[in-house]
């Protein structure tokens, strides 16, 4: 396998980044994960123009666009994938042990890998963790995850393979690496930026191509909604059948149903939307 590191394709067994490279030592940096279908980036201008919104609010200097793309299609082209991961990542490069930030060039890394389709729907968890609405980091799409991998790895440990968090007002927010729906009343809901969640490319999409609201939620719409899914780049739209292991009966739901056939239609037709 060959990655893409700081201007050139190299194999993935040389590919060598800095022990004082400041993603590593305190997580300065930021990422996209993208789907490639029949070895093509789905929704790549919107991810691009996310990872460079998302190097701002951190102060890092934006990728070059054009070497983005460039990137992405050399790895691409190394390993063409029917259905894989693309991750583009950008860290704050070399720099001293600390916070402290370094002048010194960004490190731009892009990777891929096949990947199994998901089914059509899944268990998930709540936890009792909440995202901060008011942070430094909120919208932003850093490499700073540890927080999600500790409520992923419970939601695995309970059989599930995401995890809901409440925001620090009690409102329902995001998943570690989704967004989330929920149907009431036959009407599609999800929670507002303002709620803290990840301004994600596929929960875009559904707002954009189903006029689903964004509205404000408590976290017990999770035990009324008739129906309830995730959203992310690699999930698509998947519905939930079991929540805190109550099983939600007849999932994916109508709305749910219509919601994955308008999005397979739409983003079949049109690769970067």
């Amino acid at each position: 396998m060959t990655v893409w590191l700081n201007g050139k394709l190299v194999d993935e067994d040389a590919a060598r980044v800095s022990v004082f490279d400041h993603g590593l030592t305190v997580g300065d940096g930021v990422f996209e994960t993208l789907k490639v279908v029949d070895g093509r980036p789905f929704a790549l201008t919107r991810h691009l123009a996310r990872l460079a919104a998302s190097a701002r609010g951190l102060s890092l200097p934006a990728p070059d666009p054009d070497e983005a793309r460039r990137a992405c299609a050399a790895v691409l082209d190394a390993h063409p994938l029917a259905l894989g991961r693309l991750r583009v990542t950008l860290t704050g490069g070399l720099s001293p042990l600390g916070s402290d930030r370094a002048a010194a060039d960004t490190t731009l890394l892009v990777a891929a890998a096949p990947i199994e389709p998901r089914p059509t729907a899944t268990a998930a968890i709540t936890v009792p963790w909440a995202r901060n609405e008011r942070g430094a980091l909120t919208g932003l799409k850093s490499t700073s995850y540890a927080e999600n991998v500790v409520a992923l790895a419970r939601a695995k440990e309970q059989g599930a393979t995401e995890a809901l968090l409440a925001n620090t007002s009690g409102a329902l927010c995001e998943g570690t690496a989704s967004n989330v729906f929920v149907v009431l009343d036959g009407e599609l809901h999800t929670p507002p930026l303002a709620s803290g969640c990840l301004p994600g490319i596929t929960r875009a999409l559904v707002l954009e191509w189903t006029g689903a609201h964004e509205t404000d939620l408590a976290m017990d719409v999770l035990d009324r909604a008739d129906e309830i899914f995730l959203t992310s780049s690699l999930r698509d739209v998947q519905a939930l059948h079991t929540l805190d292991g109550r099983r939600l009966p007849g999932a994916p739901g109508p709305v749910t149903t219509d919601v994955m056939r308008i999005f397979a239609e739409r983003s079949a037709a049109d690769i970067d939307p």
